[in-house]
């Protein structure tokens, strides 16, 4: 049985049943681009395959983490994009919320805190002085070591641990992930002494949740990564067919793009769990990165509900008809909290009584489809048993499926990112970097 249920239920409404030939065909061919590993951008196919939760890699990170669980309060993580969303996304998903509150013996591992996604010198300073009174050790993610956020991140916190430890300990508390033969910050960590893990050569940021980039802080954080690596390839072996009926993910790749032809170019991820708002970040990455490009692609935004409703509802119910939603949705989350009674009945919610915060939670989804619906937004919803590792492990993979083969129905390569690189043009030129003249 699937840890992921797919579902349309207004596909009637949206698509033509003339068209379905056509999608199956379409996704048939994106499908052998894929797997055959003759697209664009074949060579960093490498997420395709999950990694075992059995093999050498997977070991060496488990080893490296128990070492930081075993001598360290908190980790802190230097990365942007995709060398940090993902790990950031399962551990806020995964972990309860406030548990840095929690005495150290409550906790499932030492905090995570995450630089190097800004140039904020107010968040750096305040994570810094968070961490001034906690061991800690870093985990810098990069594959190049060049990019600027991350770099001038890395620079910052190097220098502040030797003032902390001295030099000689510092090294023994910095571990890199990245290229596993070349890039500046390989070349650094060994003039450093530094402890190394490895990226894949053929694994992009934005699909890398699933190696040591991700996979390090989860394990540091006290989350399975090896229940984590069996969900994905569970997921791996389903969504391994091209037949439509038999394949949620590729339907949900088909929906969407059907969908961006009828003229619907935002796609909204909405889910009913806080947890869930990370996650939505690293989804936002994955999609915006892969598609955007060529003229192309639909826009990802996200919101949280119930919470949004009250700011963001009025809009997706009466504005612009040019957005559908994909609905995140938990079936047990492992909390239970009854409404109480009150003698007076002032706020009128006595009728709730005894009912449980998670029905009423349920039931404000399943009105919000219906209200969306008739207002003529579509709703795709995505349904999780539960959040566990596995299950999230299973999530990522089919999103980053459905991405990649998505890319290649809307004509585009879902892993380049040219566009990237124009700010840092006009950044470089304006902070002078030598040689920079664009």
């Amino acid at each position: 049985m699937s840890k992921l249920h797919v579902e349309f239920p207004a596909a009637a409404m949206y698509t033509d049943g003339s068209r379905t030939a056509d999608w199956q065909a379409a996704a048939k061919r994106a499908h052998d681009q894929l797997h055959g590993r003759s697209g664009p951008g074949q060579e960093w196919l490498g997420w395709l395959d999950p990694p075992s939760p059995d093999d050498e890699e997977t070991r060496r990170i488990a080893e490296a983490a128990e070492e930081i669980r075993a001598r360290a309060d908190a980790l802190l993580v230097i990365g942007i994009g995709g060398s940090y969303a993902g790990a950031r996304a399962a551990i806020e998903l995964l972990t309860p919320p406030f548990s840095s509150q929690l005495p150290r013996e409550q906790r499932k591992g030492p905090d995570v805190y995450f630089l190097g996604q800004n140039l904020s010198a107010s968040y750096i300073n305040s994570v810094l002085s968070i961490l001034a009174d906690k061991d800690v050790e870093i985990n810098v993610v990069s594959k190049s070591g060049t990019t600027t956020e991350p770099a001038l991140a890395l620079r910052i916190a190097r220098e502040w641990m030797i003032k902390k430890y001295g030099r000689q300990e510092a090294a023994t508390r910095i571990i890199a992930t990245t290229d596993r033969t070349q890039g500046a910050l390989r070349r650094f960590a060994e003039s450093e002494g530094w402890r190394m893990l490895a990226v894949p050569a053929d694994v992009g940021g934005r699909y890398s949740v699933l190696t040591a980039a991700g996979l390090l802080p989860m394990s540091v954080a006290g989350l399975k990564i090896g229940e984590m690596l069996l969900g994905a390839q569970e997921a791996s072996v389903e969504y391994a067919m091209p037949d439509l009926d038999a394949n949620g993910c590729y339907r949900y790749a088909v929906w969407r793009n059907e969908l961006y032809r009828q003229g619907k170019q935002i796609e909204l991820l909405a889910a009913y769990e806080p947890a869930f708002c990370a996650f939505a970040e690293w989804w936002k990455q994955l999609f915006g990165e892969s598609e955007g490009k060529d003229g192309k692609g639909i826009f990802p935004a996200a919101a949280q509900f119930s919470t949004d409703l009250h700011s963001l509802g009025q809009y997706i119910q009466d504005g612009p008809r040019h957005m559908f939603e994909t609905v995140l949705w938990v079936e047990l989350t492992g909390s239970e909290l009854l409404v109480p009674f009150i003698e007076e009945d002032p706020d009128g919610l006595n009728y709730l009584t005894g009912k449980s915060v998670c029905e009423v939670n349920e039931q404000a989804y399943r009105g919000t489809i219906e209200a969306h619906q008739d207002g003529k937004v579509p709703n795709l919803l995505l349904t999780l048993a539960q959040l566990d590792e596995r299950h999230v492990g299973h999530l990522f993979y089919f999103f980053e499926k459905a991405c990649a083969l998505s890319g290649y129905l809307l004509g585009v390569n879902p892993f380049d990112q040219p566009g990237v690189e124009a700010y840092k043009g006009k950044m470089f030129k304006l902070l002078g970097k030598p040689g920079w003249t664009v």
